[in-house]
């Protein structure tokens, strides 16, 4: 399961404070927990607290300073992300697209020049798709023009878009389908990855609803997630998920004691 951690975001106090005062403590504390949770990327969002290109890269160097792991450039602005990426010791995950011509024009030509993986959203600009098919057709317009660019699939990751089940009940069945669909997109297929935690969106038992969603779309064929990996409990979840679904080879020690 390739695990993004989520925590390095301004959307949470601490970093957008520490980013403000150009702290670095924070976002190594971070980096070093989640890199030791087991994340394949740490994702760095700078959100809307700047539109300088110059912080985002601060944010990376602070993360690189203190792990190995890659990180996941978490930008909607291919001017901040065309920097950024400079900035990167390791290939990145860039997230992320949408199926948009300008967005595809823009992101693309970044992430085939640099051997970077990149998120394609299942959107474009007139919104998310409501049903399984529409958030299919998007998927496949990404991966299509992704193809075209010269990026394989084992470098894009659809999402399906995850909404929040307390107010989009409705759409949770649409979105685990169109994951079971994703998979069938071509061989090898891309990989498939949603923002977990907008499941839980104003939910009172978030980390429950996250474990069961994130269980059952493993069951239709997502291989990764932008979460919270310092959540072990998550974490074993899925890795039982993807043995049942016969993706990794069974050992007694899969799930590692606490104290490891």
């Amino acid at each position: 399961m390739i695990l993004v951690g989520e925590r390095i975001n301004t959307g949470f106090k601490d970093i957008k404070q520490a980013v403000l005062d150009k702290d670095p403590g924070p976002l190594r504390e971070w980096a070093q927990k989640q890199a030791a949770a087991g994340a394949t990327y740490l994702d760095v969002n700078l959100g809307a607290v700047s539109a300088d290109a110059a912080v985002m890269c601060w944010m990376i160097e602070q993360v690189q300073s203190v792990v190995e792991t890659p990180v996941s450039i978490d930008t909607n602005k291919a001017s901040i992300l065309a920097e950024a990426i400079k900035v990167c010791n390791k290939p990145p995950l860039i997230n992320s697209t949408t199926a948009a011509q300008e967005k595809l024009d823009a992101f693309l030509p970044i992430a085939a020049e640099h051997n970077a993986s990149i998120i394609g959203l299942s959107i474009d600009e007139t919104g998310t798709p409501k049903s399984a098919d529409g958030r299919v057709e998007k998927a496949g317009m990404v991966l299509a023009a992704a193809t075209e660019a010269g990026i394989p699939p084992e470098h894009v990751f659809l999402d399906p878009i995850v909404m929040p089940l307390k107010y989009m009940q409705d759409q949770m069945r649409e979105i685990l389908e169109a994951v079971r669909q994703f998979r069938l997109f071509s061989d090898p297929p891309p990989h498939i990855i949603c923002g977990l935690s907008n499941v839980s969106n104003g939910t009172t038992h978030k980390k429950l609803i996250n474990r069961t969603f994130l269980v059952m779309a493993v069951g239709c064929g997502l291989d990764a997630a932008i979460c919270d990996v310092t959540d072990g409990d998550l974490v074993d979840a899925a890795k039982t998920a993807e043995l049942v679904m016969n993706r990794e080879i069974y050992a007694d020690s899969y799930i590692k004691p606490a104290s490891a």
